[in-house]
Formats: C-alpha cells, structure tokens, sequence
C-alpha cells in the first residue's frame, strides 16, 4: 500500500480540567486525497497537534469519524490502535525521538525489529532510506554528532521504516534554521511526490507550508480555510525567523512553569517530572542557541 485517502468527519476532542470543559476540536472536517500532501496551519492552541494526535493513534476522539484508507481509525480498540501505529503510519516530531545512544542506522532499524522484520531485510531498507535521505555516509554517527538537520532526516527515515503509506509530521522544522527547514521540507516533497507517501504536515513556517498541495486553516477547533499556496501569504500574517525562536522559548517557558506546578501538586512523580524538564531545558537551550548564532541575545 504506497498511500491512503484520509477522511475526516465532524471530529470533536474535549477535555475536562476540573469543573471545566475545554474543546480543541469542535466539529472537525477534512479531506486528503490517497497521494496528497497537505499543510496544516493555525494560531498556538488551535487544535492542530491534537488531530494529528488523533489521526496518528495517539489520542482518542470524543466524537465524530476518522478513516485511513479503510480502516475507521476512531472504531480501533486499544490492541488493534498498536498495529495501527505500526503498519499504517510514520510519525515526524519537532522534538526529535531519536535514541541517542543509538547510531544513525540502528535508529532506522528499530522500527522494523519491532515489526518483527528478518535482519536481511532491515539491513537492506535502513540503507536505502539513509541514502534517500542523503545520510548513508554518517550511517554510524550518533544524534549528538549530526546537525539538527541531519538528525530530522534521520527521524523521516525511521518514520519510513516500515513503509507506512500515511506519514505525520508535527512541526517537523520547528527547531531548525532556515537552510535546514529547507532541505527537510524538500525532502518530505520527495517522500510525497518519488514515493506516493499521503503526508500531513502541522507548521507554522509559511514557506514550509507552501510545499505542500494545499492548506488547511484550523481556528477554534474547526477548519476555517482551505488554501493553495499562492493564497497562504495574504492570510498568514508574515513572521520572521527570529520571531518564531523569540516565541519559542516563550511557549517552552510556560510548559516548564506548568510542568512545576503539576510537580508540586503531586499530579506527577519525580521520574517523570526530571525526565520531561531536562528534554524542555534541552530544548529551550537549542533554541537560545540558534538565537545567538542569529545575532540576538536573550
């Protein structure tokens, strides 16, 4: 199966935070070709992660219908979401789920030897994929000595892993300079258009979303626009790169204060509170990196 149509029908995800409902999706629809690449695109808290989230397996729905290819996504049972996740679609994260003790090509390999695939096999595929990537030459080099380029396109291989013919990538640029934005954008159009891979790709770079065939506006839950991408320039407002790193370390800022908060109510326990503050300070440290090397301070 080389791509999948995917059908979206009045998709509603709520959640309770206390005595209060909250709505990130509210009625949802949307539609994408078998073979299309799409662009997902919205103002922060407007719902986009949550349906890729959804579309991807990862959360359930609260109503309505998704259909990927013929399976009714939203109908799976726990059990049956893992095959789901395994055959069916590839993920793309901003923050990369690399192993770092992993090489490059052990990283592409992982997928496939929990897919239970014969060594012959994955030695064969984690190949091909690095140099469709253009990385078989660092095939042996760890995440900690590659660029955050390289180590993204090391991510899109091991999403291709196991041939899903469904591909998610959530703001697959978001940590990343210009130039490399670029050639991983480019390299998704590859997967698309050489491979015939479905792709659904969040983002908030304008640039990265013009690659794609067409865009969806999510405001409030819903989709409000659907776009070409000659049209996306007029209706999302121009941002600099800068401005998004500025923003960034803001919205890492928030998430660590809440992540405090969560710690000190006892809501989560030491573990997990150490473990998920040292990724959002890793993070936010490269973040401020990239703003340094730009010329801004702080």
């Amino acid at each position: 199966m080389t791509s999948v149509p995917v059908i979206v029908n009045s998709l509603v995800r709520a959640y309770k935070l206390g005595r209060i409902e909250v709505q990130a999706l509210r009625g949802l629809s949307l539609k994408v070709e078998a073979g299309g690449m799409v662009s997902i695109i919205g103002p922060s808290g407007s719902g986009k992660t949550t349906l890729l989230n959804i579309l991807g397996g990862l959360d359930r729905a609260t109503a309505g219908t998704i259909t990927v290819g013929d399976t009714t996504v939203t109908a799976l049972a726990p059990s049956e979401l893992v095959g789901y996740r395994r055959e069916v679609v590839g993920h793309i994260f901003q923050a990369l789920n690399l192993i770092p003790t992993l090489t490059a090509e052990e990283n592409v390999e992982l997928p496939m030897m929990a897919a239970g695939v014969p060594r012959s096999t994955r030695s064969s595929r984690t190949k091909e994929l690095l140099n469709t990537v253009g990385l078989l030459d660092i095939r042996d080099h760890k995440p900690d000595e590659m660029s955050g380029g390289e180590q993204q396109r090391v991510a899109i291989a091991a999403a291709l892993a196991n041939d899903p013919p469904l591909l998610l990538a959530d703001e697959p640029t978001g940590e990343l300079d210009s130039v490399n934005a670029k050639m991983v954008t480019d390299f998704l159009v590859k997967v698309n258009r050489e491979l015939g891979k479905t792709v659904i790709m969040v983002t908030h770079d304008q640039n990265v979303a013009r690659a794609a065939d067409s865009i969806m506006r999510i405001e409030d839950g819903v989709i409000k626009a659907s776009l070409t991408p000659s049209q996306i320039a007029g209706v999302e407002a121009s941002r600099s790169y800068l401005d998004h790193l500025r923003r960034r370390v803001v919205e890492l800022e928030d998430q660590m204060r809440r992540l405090d908060e969560d710690f000190k109510a006892g809501r989560i326990g030491g573990d997990e509170y150490a473990e998920q503050r040292l990724q959002l300070k890793q993070i936010r440290g490269g973040v401020q990196d990239e703003m340094q090397r730009q010329g801004v301070i702080g």
